[in-house]
């Protein structure tokens, strides 16, 4: 279960997806209205496209081929 200290954990820097690919987080940001917590990060490969994902989705865990993982891992700064 994630936790407002879960997304308070994120921090600038390298991450790899479940999936294998990187990505750098930018920062964190808040919606307008909402105010719901995002992250902010942008693909290391490709178009260098930006994301947002929810914060509380950055920190999840995923199952994957019967393991658990976290959706996103930190590499470094």
């Amino acid at each position: 279960m994630n936790t407002e200290s879960d997304t308070l954990s994120i921090k600038p820097g390298v991450y790899r997806h479940y999936k294998g690919k990187e990505y750098q987080v930018i920062g964190i940001a808040r919606h307008s209205e909402s105010l719901e917590v995002y992250v902010v990060y942008q693909e290391l490969y490709g178009d260098k496209q930006l994301w947002v994902r929810p914060a509380k989705m950055f920190v999840e865990w995923v199952n994957l081929e019967g393991q658990k993982k976290p959706r996103f891992e930190y590499l470094g700064s």
